[in-house]
């Protein structure tokens, strides 16, 4: 027993150690920069998700002109405040002739480590246009629409949008996995977190 206690101690060491270093590299404040989008299905049925695929179609041909000069989070915030009741409107004609409904609404959400085709977000509390259909209990689609990044398709092209939204280019080098071992270490500080969780129900 006292053996497995001094391993654990180590563990946890180590670990911290290496939660420390991957948040070292990120400022503070960098998820306050992005505003994520997420839309989440009425169910997992065939049906519902080709659903929320057309919603989510609706909603970010909405969104594209309503950010499309906007040069802040803090400023698309208020853009997309203003509009959430056009921005409820797309949806719900997505959804005409369904029996289901969605709402819109902007909040601050955890996610967990998210990996796309040009770029990793690591888990943590994000703003999010979070797009609700029926009973909301199918699986999500997550992108970012500030800076519009829901379809970069290269690495440069999601450090010029990164970097106009007001990260740094060595903070875009980490998303991008420029910067190797990141993601990984991103999974560790997921694992740290739920650790400690389980550590304080004991």
């Amino acid at each position: 027993m006292k053996k497995f206690k001094w391993e654990l101690i180590i563990g946890l060491a180590l670990l911290a150690g290496i939660v420390a270093g991957a948040k070292s590299q990120l400022a503070p404040d960098w998820r306050d920069k992005l505003i994520r989008l997420h839309v989440v299905a009425n169910s997992d049925s065939e049906a519902d998700q080709a659903q929320k695929l057309q919603v989510r179609d609706a909603v970010l041909e909405v969104v594209e002109p309503i950010l499309d000069d906007v040069h802040s989070a803090e400023e698309a915030k208020a853009r997309l405040l203003s509009e959430l009741g056009s921005l409820t409107q797309a949806a719900n004609h997505a959804l005409d002739g369904s029996p289901y409904t969605a709402s819109v609404t902007l909040q601050r959400e955890q996610f967990p480590v998210r990996e796309y085709d040009t770029f990793t977000l690591p888990a943590g509390q994000y703003e999010a246009l979070r797009v609700t259909i029926g009973e909301g209990e199918g699986h999500n689609w997550w992108c970012v629409v500030y800076p519009s990044l829901c379809f970069a398709a290269t690495t440069e092209e999601f450090t010029e949008l990164a970097v106009s939204a007001g990260l740094t280019e060595d903070e875009a080098a980490l998303l991008t996995g420029q910067q190797d071992g990141f993601v990984l270490k991103w999974r560790i500080v997921e694992l740290w977190q739920a650790l400690l969780a389980w550590l304080r129900a004991l």
